[in-house]
């Protein structure tokens, strides 16, 4: 499925190099207006966190959902996670399964 000429693109995401904060364009930031593009902010602008130029941020794409678009349909509800909720999922379990499994270690 391709864009349509009516539908926005959303803003990308950006990611300081430095501490790992992450520039939310929907949100915004100290001295930066909500729905604000990465790079419409001025050149002087400072991580608010560690202080880094703007140049130490890379662009780590959108928010949307993770996953093909015409995919999201299908299984059990995890195609309209995030990316980071997927994330959460995933190395959750597995470390939920460690955790059972150690326990057996406990039985007599």
């Amino acid at each position: 499925m391709s864009e349509t000429a009516t539908e926005e693109k959303p803003l990308d995401r950006y990611e300081c190099r430095a501490c790992g904060y992450v520039y939310e364009p929907k949100k915004g930031a100290r001295g930066v207006e909500p729905g604000t593009a990465f790079e419409e902010i001025p050149s002087k602008w400072r991580c608010p966190v560690c202080g880094a130029t703007k140049t130490q941020f890379n662009n780590i794409g959108s928010s949307e959902t993770a996953g093909f678009s015409g995919n999201y349909r299908y299984g059990l509800g995890v195609n309209n996670l995030t990316a980071g909720q997927k994330n959460l999922l995933i190395f959750g379990g597995l470390a939920l399964a460690a955790v059972f499994f150690l326990s057996l270690y406990g039985l007599q």
